[in-house]
C-alpha cells in the first residue's frame, strides 16, 4: 500500500499546502481573541518581539485579534544579540501601533552567571577563550554519512576561526548556560503579563514546536501559541500577506543567541527551512524518504538519515512540551 502511494505521489512531488491567507488570518485572530478572554480570562497579550519573522507575524495577528491597545511587546536585547534585530523589532511595533518596552537583560545574565559558566565550558577546549572572543554551535554529520553531532566554532580577537567537535559535557554546560537567555526573557514576559492581567503569547512555528527547537521554561513556555500549526514557509507567506516589512521578510531565520552570527539551519535543522518543512510535512503525511528525496534534491540514503534525525527530535520535543493553547491544524 505504501509503495503504491509513493509511486503515485512521486509523479507530482509533495509540497507543503498553500493557505487561504485571509481566512487563516481571521481564524488565528479569532482564536487569540476568544482564548484570551474566555479560556484564560485575561485582558490582552504580552509577547517577546525579536525582529524575526515569527514574532513579527504573531504581533501582527495579535493586533488584529485583540486591538492594538491590548497587545504589549517586549524587546529584550543583551550584549551579544544583534542591535539591527532590536531596531527592526522597534520599527515593527511602531508600524503596528502596539505598546512596547525595551528591557536589556545583560546585567541579569551576568549576575546569574550565564557568561561565566559558558566561558568556563569553552575554556575546556580553548584555554585562551575570554574577552574579545566569539563563538557559535553548529550541527554536523547529516550530510557526510556520520551520525548528527555538534561542533563549536570560535573566533579569536584577530578574527581567526577554529572548529572542533563538542564533547558531551562541554556541549551540555554551554547550552545550559546559554539557555539562561531564553529563560530570563520568559520571566520578564510573565512579570508584565501578571502586572497587566494579560496572557503570554508564544511564537514558535510548527518546525520549532514539533521538532523541539525551544527551551523548556524559556521560549517553549507560553499560555497560547497561535502559529504552532504553521510550517515556516506558511509563516513567511502569511507575513507577506499581512504587509510585514521587507527588512524582516528577507532575514534568514537566526537564533540570535550566540556571539557569532548563526542561522537556525546550521544550529539545529541542518536543512533550509523550505526543505525542513517538506521533511516534516512528509513525516506527518506518512510519506517515505524515497518520495521526498527528489523534492529535497538529496539521495535516498541521505534523506533517510534526515528522517531519523527529525524523528528523534520529534520524540524529544514531545517530552519537553508544556501546556499551552494552540490553533488546530488545518487540512
Amino acid at each position: 500500500m505504501q509503495s503504491s502511494l509513493d509511486s503515485a505521489l512521486s509523479q507530482s512531488l509533495p509540497a507543503v499546502p498553500t493557505l487561504d491567507h485571509a481566512a487563516e488570518t481571521e481564524r488565528i485572530a479569532t482564536f487569540l481573541r476568544e482564548t484570551t478572554a474566555r479560556l484564560l480570562n485575561r485582558r490582552g497579550l504580552v509577547l517577546g518581539v525579536s525582529g524575526g519573522i515569527d514574532s513579527a507575524l504573531c504581533a501582527a495577528v495579535a493586533a488584529r485579534g485583540m486591538g492594538t491597545e491590548r497587545v504589549f511587546a517586549l524587546l529584550m536585547p543583551e550584549r551579544e544579540s544583534s542591535p539591527e534585530a532590536t531596531a527592526r523589532a522597534e520599527r515593527l511595533c511602531q508600524r503596528l501601533g502596539i505598546r512596547y518596552a525595551i528591557e536589556d537583560i545583560t546585567n541579569a545574565l551576568a549576575t546569574i552567571g550565564c557568561y561565566d559558566h559558558r566561558d568556563e565550558a569553552l575554556r575546556r577546549l580553548f584555554a585562551d577563550y575570554g574577552p574579545g572572543w566569539r563563538h557559535k554551535i553548529v550541527i554536523g554529520g547529516i550530510d557526510d554519512r556520520q551520525l548528527p553531532h555538534f561542533d563549536v566554532v570560535v573566533e579569536d580577537p584577530a578574527g581567526r576561526q577554529t572548529r572542533r567537535r563538542l564533547p558531551a559535557e562541554v556541549y551540555l554546560q554551554l547550552v545550559a548556560a546559554t539557555n539562561f537567555k531564553q529563560r530570563i526573557r520568559k520571566n520578564l514576559e510573565y512579570y508584565h503579563a501578571e502586572r497587566l492581567n494579560y496572557a503570554v503569547l508564544g511564537t514558535p512555528n510548527r518546525l520549532e514546536y514539533e521538532l523541539g527547537f525551544f527551551v523548556r521554561g524559556g521560549d517553549g513556555l507560553a499560555d497560547l501559541k497561535p502559529i504552532a500549526h504553521l510550517y515556516k514557509t506558511q509563516v513567511y507567506a502569511l507575513a507577506a500577506h499581512l504587509g510585514i516589512a521587507e527588512e524582516i521578510l528577507c532575514q534568514p531565520p537566526s537564533t540570535d543567541t550566540y556571539s557569532l552570527p548563526q542561522t537556525q539551519e546550521e544550529f539545529y535543522f541542518a536543512l533550509s527551512y523550505e526543505r525542513a518543512d517538506l521533511v516534516l510535512f512528509a513525516m506527518t503525511e506518512g510519506l517515505s524518504a524515497a518520495v521526498v528525496a527528489s523534492a529535497l534534491g538529496l539521495g535516498i540514503a541521505q534523506t533517510e538519515r534526515v528522517f531519523r534525525d527529525f524523528q528523534g527530535k520529534r520524540r524529544a520535543a514531545r517530552r519537553g512540551l508544556g501546556q499551552a493553547y494552540v490553533v488546530e491544524s488545518g487540512a
